[in-house]
């Protein structure tokens, strides 16, 4: 048992590095744009593919990756995983051209695609629901939010101190102790052959087609506009070939996407509430530092030390959430979460002037909405993976990241439009906050509107089934889906059916009521 125990907490280590690296990379470029443009010679045209490269592979493949979790084993897509993204971190560090910083760029979502779906799995797969899996999301959630303020923040420190090569290089020790721990987590290799599913091919194509294009559309929007043809004909293909996937999901044997896992209401509730939380998380986090840096003055570091009592904010809400979820339910603290979000986005629209403050403007509104944001994590990760089975624990995790990746690059393209829209091409101070404040108005009625999502479609008494005080059960791997069963009294056999871990699965908590209880208490 004390080999399994320090064995566990080295699978919650590396889902925690995986998350923070993964949120750390996809906010750490973003200070040192300018320099890598007199660098290395970027067009203005060519400078947003730094960012739009990685975005492209990371939300396109992360159906994919998710899928392949569960397929060719979670050891070996993270080591893969791991090892592509520490060395395209190497070579963007290394390269002397703005095409090969392209590629690197490219070459990291790959890899990240592959990593934060199985970072999530870990979790669900590893831990029973009860206050043992509320723990580790909540850990997982702060992970996500720490390394997104700590990318801002290390962005312009690392940018002035060593150059912009360094915010690449940075992942590169990260990556190593990853590897390390996940030599002694003992993770499983590849399932059993006769076992494992199948990859749909087809499906793999037309999905990670209709993302990559969809990911490319709404990115160049800034550039072209949405009425342009070339907008119109991306999101349109895109548009087709998402289409093509739920056709052929509806007829493949071993889909890469099983629609029934979207009829069950927590989980069809969770991606939605996920796709529109990270619209307005993204898109604040982006106007605040614009509000930071072009309308109060702010250089790259002061910006990012701003940053920090987000960051706090998010882990006070986190640890808020993980005992409130047990007494208020999965959708009361989603609703409370969401509403105090929306909240601080709308103090941060009042208070976004041209001679706003840190206190004034910064500091309270950060507060307000981080708490709001960190009190959502755990009720989501738990309504997302509610009623999956282990095997297809891979397949809801590429779903709600691929919905959290989608949201922010559709959320960001059409703020700024609005933005642009109402500072109508000034660059006077006063002309931005206005814009920015009418990006934050949106901002907040998306979250209002998540909260309707999350009222409408999740239960109004869904808590976690185990306690303190009783032992949590984890479910039959071999059981059917919710979706699947077809009487409540079926439903209740499996419920209280003793677990039986996967075959060859040393993450699987052992079974029996005493061992599930020793895995809480010992986590």
């Amino acid at each position: 048992m004390n080999d399994q125990a320090q064995s566990t907490r080295w699978v919650l280590t590396v889902a925690l590095i995986v998350q923070f690296l993964v949120a750390l990379d996809m906010s750490v470029v973003n200070v040192a744009l300018p320099d890598m443009r007199d660098d290395l010679g970027f067009t203005p045209d060519g400078l947003q593919w730094v960012v739009g490269a990685y975005a492209l592979t990371f939300g396109g493949l992360l159906m994919l990756g998710g899928r392949l979790t569960d397929i060719v084993g979670r050891r070996r897509i993270l080591v893969a995983g791991l090892v592509l993204f520490g060395g395209a971190s190497l070579i963007g560090g290394l390269v002397q051209s703005p095409g090969a910083l392209i590629a690197a760029r490219a070459a990291q979502g790959i890899g990240a695609a592959a990593l934060a779906p199985g970072a999530f799995t870990l979790i669900t797969v590893t831990y029973p629901a009860g206050p043992a899996r509320s723990k580790a999301l909540g850990m997982w959630g702060m992970a996500g939010a720490a390394g997104g303020a700590v990318g801002v923040l290390a962005g312009g420190l690392l940018t002035d101190a060593a150059g912009w090569r360094a915010v690449m290089l940075v992942n590169v020790p990260i990556v190593v102790f990853a590897l390390f721990g996940v030599a002694r987590a003992a993770l499983p290799g590849a399932p059993d052959r006769a076992s494992a599913p199948r990859l749909d091919v087809a499906g793999a194509l037309l999905v990670t087609g209709g993302m990559s294009l969809l990911v490319l559309g709404v990115t160049r929007t800034e550039q072209h506009g949405w009425g342009a043809p070339t907008t119109v004909l991306t999101l349109g293909t895109s548009v087709a070939l998402l289409i093509a996937f739920a056709l052929v999901e509806r007829r493949v044997r071993e889909p890469l996407l099983r629609l029934g896992l979207l009829a069950a209401r927590p989980v069809l509730g969770a991606n939605l509430f996920s796709l529109l939380l990270s619209s307005t998380q993204f898109a604040s986090f982006y106007f605040c530092s614009l509000y930071m840096q072009q309308v109060l003055g702010y250089e790259a570091s002061k910006t990012g030390a701003a940053f920090l009592p987000f960051c706090v904010g998010v882990v006070a809400g986190s640890l808020i959430g993980t005992k409130a979820v047990a007494i208020v339910g999965i959708r009361l603290l989603l609703v409370a979460g969401g509403l105090l979000g929306a909240a601080g986005i709308v103090l941060f629209a009042v208070t976004a002037i041209p001679d706003g403050s840190f206190a004034y403007s910064i500091l309270g509104p950060s507060l307000l909405g981080s708490v709001g944001i960190g009190l959502c994590f755990i009720p989501l990760g738990t309504a997302a993976t509610k009623d999956v089975v282990p095997s297809e624990a891979g397949m809801a995790s590429g779903l709600l990241n691929s919905s959290r990746q989608i949201g922010g690059s559709l959320g960001l393209a059409i703020l700024v439009t609005v933005a642009a829209s109402i500072s109508a091409g000034s660059s006077t101070p006063a002309a931005l906050a206005e814009g920015y404040r009418a990006a934050y108005w949106v901002c907040a009625g998306l979250m209002v509107l998540a909260c309707v999502a999350a009222m409408t479609l999740l239960p109004a008494h869904d808590r976690p089934t185990a306690t303190t005080d009783q032992p949590a059960r984890t479910e039959d791997p071999t059981a059917p889906t919710a979706a699947e069963m077809p009487t409540a009294a079926d439903r209740v056999a499996v419920v209280h059916r003793d677990p039986v871990p996967e075959a060859g699965d040393p993450m699987a908590p052992v079974a029996g009521r005493h061992d599930a209880q020793k895995n809480s208490e010992e986590f």
